[in-house]
């Protein structure tokens, strides 16, 4: 059945202050970054001239680009594994919740609420290493924990702050995905002799495999973008360059270095390798994907 409008100019209206977000904040900015990047600015702004493609050959002659990528790939696969792991068992002991299950499931979406920044900031206080309550507790334990020296460890708060402020999201759609699973199904794994560990492996997560293809690509677009406001609350990319990743690298050259030419140049690559991924992910991973 299809919906007819009254007037024909009804449904563009509707469409269009989505169309004029899209077009403002996320085309407009596009377009002007990848002419930019073909540009050598002054630190003004006031001038330009054109000089090819010399920003991004500067790019590969950059040890700390590629130090960069290296930094992003370990964090974003180790933020979208983490989050969607934890995730998927915090669904799983939800959906078996019977007493209280309301509360519980309240207390797991309020994360989601925090901002990225506000994140960064409680999870650095937590581990400050001279008033940080989990910071003393590792030094009890015999583990010095420094995060403005050592840059494991500072990789390791901004993965931990990174993946406590997206679980709620993933949490949301896994517990969606299970209460859509038939019970039946289950019932008759469990009649037939199955064990929970085998019914979960054969029936459930086949089944939920939509939801974690979905999960697996928003979370590495989270992983890539919307984590900087984590990074410079928590270490502002140090100590040295251990947590500056690609897009912080990008703010960090533009903004801070007024490179606004080379900034430019890598935010093209950098929505050209993320581009890459999404389409590899189609077209492989989401063969494995039981509709």
């Amino acid at each position: 059945m299809s919906v007819a409008f009254p007037q024909r100019r009804l449904p563009y209206l509707l469409l269009l202050p989505q169309l004029v977000i899209t077009f403002v904040f996320f085309l407009w900015p596009a377009e002007q970054a990848i002419e930019q990047a073909f540009y050598q600015e002054d630190a003004f702004g006031l001038s330009r001239e054109f000089v090819g493609l010399e920003n991004f050959y500067a790019l590969w002659d950059n040890p700390q680009y590629f130090t960069s990528i290296q930094v992003t790939m370990v964090f974003s696969f180790s933020v979208a594994l983490l989050g969607m792991g934890l995730a998927l068992w915090f669904a799983v002991m939800a959906d078996r919740v019977i007493r209280g299950k309301l509360a519980y499931q309240t207390l797991l979406i309020w994360p989601y609420a925090v901002t990225p920044a506000l994140a960064g900031v409680l999870w650095w206080i937590l581990f400050d290493p001279s008033m940080g309550p989990v910071a003393l507790w590792l030094k009890t334990i015999g583990v010095d924990w420094n995060h403005f020296l050592n840059g494991d460890q500072a990789m390791i708060l901004v993965v931990i702050s990174a993946t406590w402020k997206q679980i709620s999201y993933n949490f949301l759609f896994f517990l969606a995905g299970l209460q859509a699973i038939p019970r039946s199904l289950i019932e008759a794994a469990a009649i037939d002799g199955a064990g929970p560990f085998k019914r979960f492996w054969t029936i459930v997560f086949p089944l939920l495999s939509p939801t974690s293809f979905f999960l697996l690509v928003v979370n590495l677009v989270y992983a890539f973008f919307d984590t900087f406001g984590v990074i410079d609350a928590t270490t502002q990319g140090g100590p040295g360059v251990s947590t500056a990743t690609m897009v912080y690298k990008v703010f960090n050259d533009g903004f801070i270095g007024l490179d606004l030419g080379g900034s430019a140049a890598q935010s093209v690559v950098l929505m050209l390798l993320v581009g890459a991924m999404t389409v590899v992910q189609f077209k492989y991973i989401e063969r494995k994907v039981q509709y």
